[in-house]
């Protein structure tokens, strides 16, 4: 066998070791059962370390070969103007990678989170190294480059709580015995309060929900649940 095709072999053989590695530190990383907080830092560093892994891997490869190691060396030999290109076509992609590297020690969104950006309500579907995708309620995907979210305000309620508040609003005649009405709507989970007194009043009905189950049915399994409790109590709405 000639010099060449034994370097190439080698070449091959490296990469080859690569990408079994990189696939192994993958399915070693990705093959957990973690909380939101510590599953987007692992899957950011999973990423991480992937390209980092084959990246170097390949690198390695290529110079067993001596054309490619010349080549390398010319490279280099102008490397100044060459990272002075790459630099500024790249700066923005660069800034995207730190940044979801940023994201992923602070947290300030997490797998799994309802967050709103730029006026956009979904859950964090997704954290890659430049990109991150929420799914809206219309089941799109909201894409967002990394720097931006990194640079600009977000309003997440998960980490607030993990629940979410389910609402309703009933208008009751103000001559009815208003104390009696709160007390029938009360449930041990549920707050109940008179928020406005008129010709008619008003009162709200709040029960805290867990956030995987959807707003909008908790919110009318409510309102079937008051109705039935108003009617209960010989209450008819106007």
């Amino acid at each position: 066998m000639s010099q060449f095709w034994q370097r190439a072999l080698i070449a091959g053989s490296v990469i080859a070791v690569t990408v079994v590695i990189a696939k192994f530190v993958d399915w070693r990383i990705g093959h957990r059962d973690l909380a939101p907080g510590s599953a987007t830092r692992y899957r950011v560093l999973r990423q991480t370390l992937v390209t980092a892994i084959v990246f170097v891997g390949v690198l390695s490869a290529l110079l067993v070969i001596p054309p490619v190691r010349a080549l390398a060396g010319g490279i280099l030999a102008s490397s100044a103007v060459i990272g002075l290109v790459i630099g500024f076509a790249s700066q923005r992609t660069i800034g995207n990678v730190v940044a979801g590297i940023l994201i992923a020690i602070t947290q300030p969104l997490r797998l799994g989170d309802r967050v709103t950006v730029e006026g956009t309500e979904g859950i964090v579907e997704e954290i890659g190294l430049t990109y991150t995708w929420i799914r809206t309620r219309d089941n799109d995907r909201l894409v967002v480059p990394n720097e931006r979210l990194a640079s600009e305000s977000i309003r997440n309620s998960t980490i607030r709580s993990a629940e979410t508040l389910a609402e309703v609003q009933v208008q009751v005649p103000a001559s009815a015995d208003l104390r009696a009405v709160v007390n029938s709507l009360q449930q041990d989970d549920e707050e109940v309060y008179v928020t406005d007194l008129g010709d008619k009043a008003t009162i709200v009905v709040r029960k805290r929900v867990p956030r995987e189950r959807d707003t909008e049915r908790a919110e009318s399994e409510l309102r079937l649940s008051v109705a039935e409790r108003l009617r209960d109590a010989g209450v008819t709405e106007p």
